[in-house]
């Protein structure tokens, strides 16, 4: 939504303030409603209603309806397992252990809503919304990643956060169809493994980047007797 679409609440008072507020009414009007509802742009716009808005109101702001909702739970499960892990001190651990903590508080918090998470996750699920899905678990991943202290700027950035978002994604659905235990032994094996990986390139002389720019370079050179 654009600074010209933002409606303006009352004199004096920031707009964006007030659409941050309202749409965190909504949301919180809509996390029990969901049950009965699903997640639909019905659902948003009579959590709109419940906060005080005309449907026309409320699609101004929430113009995605349920795609919208989806992303403020999303981010609101994520501020609350920030101040989950808050008294927990990352230094102190392992990496392999802020990991799990990280992705433990992620899933507790959205145990909290569990109906609405499950709502939302089978919304999630449908073939035109899973770029959002994909996201979303991306957004989880950074600022879970960012609390366990990483870096990185080069590849590593972006593969880190690509499977912890698988993990998150895979532990959220066991989460919510096996319960909490079998969701953390899904996460020690995803970890588990991921940690021999890492090893495993440690160790190794192979280097995947390396094969694929020599791979790239043979190509080039058969096409056009150079190198690409």
């Amino acid at each position: 939504m654009s600074d010209a679409d933002t409606p303006t609440g009352p004199q004096g008072e920031d707009a964006d303030a007030w659409a941050r507020e309202t749409e965190d009414q909504i949301l919180s009007a809509a996390i029990p409603l969901a049950a009965a509802e699903g997640w639909t742009r019905r659902l948003a716009r009579r959590a709109g209603a419940e906060a005080g808005l005309s449907p026309a109101e409320t699609d101004l702001l929430l113009p995605n309806g349920p795609a919208d909702l989806a992303a403020l739970l999303s981010r609101r499960h994520d501020a609350r397992a920030m101040t989950l892990l808050a008294g927990l001190d990352p230094a102190s651990l392992k990496i392999r252990e802020r990991i799990r903590a990280a992705v433990e508080a992620r899933l507790d918090a959205a145990a909290l809503d569990e109906t609405a998470t499950r709502r939302c996750a089978g919304f999630l699920s449908l073939p035109p919304n899973l770029p959002l899905a994909g996201r979303l678990a991306w957004e989880s991943a950074d600022r879970l990643w960012r609390w366990a202290g990483d870096t990185a700027t080069d590849e590593n950035h972006y593969s880190k956060r690509a499977i912890l978002s698988g993990i998150l994604t895979g532990a959220l659905a066991i989460r919510l169809s096996s319960g909490r235990g079998a969701s953390m032994e899904f996460v020690d094996r995803r970890i588990a493994n991921v940690m021999t990986f890492e090893k495993w390139k440690a160790t190794t002389r192979l280097r995947p980047s390396l094969a694929l720019k020599s791979v790239a370079e043979t190509l080039g050179r058969l096409r056009y007797g150079r190198a690409a």
